[in-house]
């Protein structure tokens, strides 16, 4: 275990205001506006001892770190040509039951044409 400062106290009461993913500029932004003095560097090293003692989980979101105080899973699709991303929700991995043991939490990006592009191609008669 380690030190529970005041900073830090801030800072897990703070992620514990999310109710979805968050990134560390988020939290950084937050400490900003309530005029706390704590550095990027601190938010850093804080996030990343949560996440090595399991508090929080990360995932990767458009090149970028995201974490979440919840067991949930993060699954993308996006479209090869338009570029938009869409999140989707799987509620369970029963397909992986047989194959692994407990899963906690898992991403998944799934790449594809969206149904827009399609329709715009199929117009287009391409």
């Amino acid at each position: 275990m380690y030190r529970m400062t005041n900073q830090k106290m801030f800072l897990y009461k703070l992620i514990k205001t999310f109710s979805s993913f968050f990134d560390t500029y988020q939290i950084y932004e937050n400490v900003t506006e309530k005029k706390k003095k704590i550095g990027l560097a601190t938010i850093y090293r804080f996030l990343n001892k949560l996440e090595k003692d399991g508090e929080i989980h990360s995932f990767v979101c458009g090149n970028k770190k995201v974490y979440s105080s919840n067991k949930t899973n993060h699954v993308h699709y996006k479209c090869e040509r338009c570029g938009k991303v869409k999140h989707i929700t799987i509620k369970n991995l029963d397909f992986l039951s047989e194959s692994m043991d407990d899963v906690c939490h898992f991403q998944i990006e799934l790449a594809g044409i969206c149904l827009e592009c399609k329709n715009i191609a199929k117009a287009n008669n391409y």
